[in-house]
């Protein structure tokens, strides 16, 4: 295995990549972890969130997601209206179907796993819309 040029501060060796989260790119926004680690198996990517900043509802159409708070603290809304905080350490299986936003409700930038981008944006975008 290669490190990648689009990410040069990932170390990769035989049967392995190395990173940190910072790694994989700057400023709010998604890491494409996947892609960073060569991650072939599953799908893993992460969302830096700043205070305040929501996804907007999503879904998917077969993966399912697993979020973890790793800095921060965030609350998921959920299609039926009820809604979970998370804070560091926090963990929540989402089914593919079930529809969902995530919004940082912390002081500092929250940062959580997070689907995949282009369905996040699109459905974001549909959600502003709806709503304004």
């Amino acid at each position: 295995m290669e490190a990648s040029t689009d990410y040069p501060r990932v170390t990769a060796g035989d049967g392995y990549a190395v990173a940190h989260l910072e790694d994989l790119g700057d400023g709010p926004g998604f890491r494409k972890v996947r892609k960073g680690l060569d991650v072939t198996a599953f799908g893993v990517n992460a969302i830096v969130l700043p205070p305040g900043i929501e996804t907007g509802f999503h879904y998917h159409d077969l993966q399912e997601e697993l979020y973890f708070v790793h800095r921060g603290a965030i609350e998921m809304e959920f299609g039926d209206g009820s809604v979970q905080k998370l804070s560091e350490g926090g963990l929540a299986r989402v089914d593919a179907a079930t529809v969902r936003k995530i919004r940082n409700v912390g002081d500092g930038d929250g940062r959580v796993p997070e689907g995949e981008e282009q369905r996040v944006r699109v459905i974001h975008d549909i959600s502003k819309e709806q709503s304004g």
